[in-house]
């Protein structure tokens, strides 16, 4: 019996099962709204669905669609209605912590989240890409189209201004989920 091939809808299927949620979450880091990143993130894979086919393979796939997410953010984030109206406050889920030690950990993790939120654009994308999305450097400066000094260049300085607004004496852990540190 010959192998089967997925047509486009299956394949599209399959990409947003397993990309979706990842891309929500990468797009909601980036534009702080969560309203606004489910709207995105439905362009994104509209965008996907469309160009699909012309996929050259010259990156991976997730590369591929979280440079189409990372250029949707940015658009976004320089137009009209960005600028015009203050998207409200980002909405974190609260925990049922019983411990004080569990909740003093949430407690950091939520006040991380809201400095990494308030870096300017570019450090914040450098940040959620490495340290959130779990992409290395070279992944990064494919996302975002530029080289991987100047990847490592914005992730020390933004790693040298959410030092300076959480305090120096605090020690944070700079290290991506998976341990890897290229």
């Amino acid at each position: 019996m010959e192998k089967l091939q997925p047509t486009e809808d299956a394949a599209f299927e399959q990409i947003m099962r397993e990309y979706g949620t990842r891309v929500l979450r990468l797009v909601t880091f980036l534009v702080k709204e969560r309203n606004v990143a489910e709207d995105i993130t439905q362009d994104v894979f509209v965008k996907v669905y469309r160009n699909l086919p012309r996929f050259r393979g010259q990156s991976t796939m997730q590369t591929w669609i979280y440079r189409i997410a990372v250029n949707e953010c940015k658009g976004y984030l320089r137009s009209w209605a960005f600028r015009k109206i203050w998207p409200g406050s980002w909405i974190k889920a609260g925990s049922d912590a019983s411990t004080e030690h569990v909740v003093m950990k949430q407690y950091e993790r939520d006040e991380l989240v809201e400095q990494v939120q308030s870096l300017p654009p570019m450090y914040r994308q450098v940040i959620v890409l490495h340290y959130y999305a779990d992409l290395s450097i070279a992944e990064v400066a494919n996302v975002l189209s530029v080289s991987e000094g100047s990847v490592r260049t914005r992730l020390h300085r933004a790693r040298q201004q959410l030092k300076k607004r959480m305090g120096e004496g605090r020690e944070w852990e700079w290290t991506r989920t998976s341990g890897s540190n290229n």
